[in-house]
């Protein structure tokens, strides 16, 4: 822990001496908007040191533009309306020109308000219930569809799963997430008495009734599987009761969508081999550009430190940003969302990454065993998926697209031939 301290520390350092260094005019900036402290720390961090180390080494390729980027880092400490608070300093005290931020979707839709009342362009690196699409967010995580869903189908075609427990953190994200999969599942059969759903605060540590009324869902002999929106902190907790009550993945397998490399290095995984998580990436995935990428994030940040799916999202979305910016000539808002339809960027499992004109990426979706030391086994993996914000499994949604580059609507619906605009049916 001394040794991460100090590198962070060291990290901060360096980046304030970069700054002091460089006049206002002489900079780009780019607003970093993740919790560095509070229960979304054990996430979000990891993603505000991801930023600084793509600035750093997009100025020792000279910068943009022939500017260097400089870094605005904020903590909104995960505190929901304090990240609109912080958004809105980063855009008119600091005059950000992009940002890159958020973690859970209740955050980013305290955002989501200021973002579109200034103009501003966020990039949102992590996966969530979709269900959205603003002109002024480029969504680089998974929607439901290149995560929640195809990981319920592994555990109805692969592993022979008959009652789901879907377990989340009570916000935006899990409730929106279980809605479509709750609608998904009873689209396969399943029945309403065989889905077990359940919400816990951020934070929650007391899993004890929940992990002995998700073991009593099996008691009539059916296979049970756990779906997993838990986010936090709260997932020490939630692996730790499964592993006092002596639940095994053979047992009831658990699929997470919020666990990844950097929650797992905190736990003892011993007792948590072969549950699993549903990503685009894994720090595993055997690529000559991901071996660089993980080698050069250690050799920045300790060897102790891992890679993760957000960080993914965040090294695309922000190539993505440079590249767009650079074809357009300026880094002013309008322009660079012009430049980003149709970007494509390798990522880092092998293949290309593509923004589509709905604000979402086309990528592959990867499930992942976990092993002993922390990391996963990809299991399986496919072709690539075109993010969908708008789900085909809520009747009110099925029928709304979005495309912001011929229709500049981010919510048409195909019935009516008309756009609806307004925040308020998000």
């Amino acid at each position: 822990m001394k040794s991460l301290k100090s590198t962070l520390a060291g990290s901060v350092v360096f980046a304030a001496m970069a700054t002091a260094a460089l006049s206002a005019e002489d900079t780009i900036k780019v607003g970093v908007l993740h919790s560095l402290s509070g229960t979304m720390a054990i996430s979000e961090t990891t993603l505000k040191d991801t930023m600084l180390m793509l600035i750093d080494q997009q100025n020792a390729k000279g910068g943009l533009l022939g500017k260097q980027l400089e870094a605005v880092v904020v903590d909104p400490a995960s505190d929901w309306p304090l990240f609109a608070e912080k958004a809105r300093e980063l855009l008119t005290v600091h005059e950000v020109d992009v940002i890159f931020g958020n973690w859970t979707s209740v955050s980013r839709k305290s955002v989501l308000p200021v973002i579109e009342e200034l103009n501003g362009l966020l990039f949102y690196p992590v996966q969530y219930e979709g269900e959205e699409s603003s002109k002024n967010v480029f969504y680089t995580g998974a929607a439901p569809n290149q995560q929640a869903i195809p990981a319920t189908d592994y555990f109805l075609e692969e592993l022979g799963v008959e009652k789901f427990a879907l377990l989340g953190t009570d916000y935006v994200y899990p409730r929106t997430t279980n809605n479509i999969l709750e609608s998904y599942l009873k689209q396969k059969g399943i029945a309403d008495d065989d889905i077990f759903v359940n919400y816990t605060p951020f934070g929650h540590s007391d899993w004890s009734k929940i992990v002995a009324d998700v073991v009593a869902l099996g008691a009539d002999g059916k296979k049970v599987g756990v779906i997993s929106t838990i986010n936090g902190d709260a997932n020490i907790g939630f692996y730790k009761e499964l592993a006092a009550a002596g639940v095994s993945a053979d047992d009831i397998p658990v699929v997470a969508f919020s666990v990844g490399e950097e929650e797992l290095s905190g736990l003892d995984t011993t007792n948590l081999v072969g549950h699993l998580a549903a990503w685009n990436y894994f720090q595993s995935a055997d690529t000559d550009v991901n071996a660089e990428f993980v080698e050069t994030w250690k050799a920045t940040m300790g060897d102790e430190r891992v890679t993760n799916d957000p960080m993914e999202a965040h090294y695309i979305g922000f190539n993505m940003w440079v590249n767009a910016a650079t074809e357009a000539g300026t880094t002013e808002v309008d322009a660079v969302r012009a430049a980003m339809y149709g970007q494509e960027f390798p990522n880092l499992t092998g293949g290309t990454a593509v923004m589509l004109p709905n604000h979402h990426l086309a990528k592959p979706v990867l499930i992942g065993e976990i092993q002993e030391d922390g990391q996963f086994d990809i299991v399986s993996e496919t072709d690539v998926v075109p993010g969908d914000a708008w789900t085909d499994f809520l009747p009110e949604s099925a029928v709304l697209v979005s495309d912001w580059k011929e229709l500049g609507c981010g919510m048409y619906n195909t019935e009516t031939k008309t756009c609806v605009q307004t925040l308020s049916n998000y």
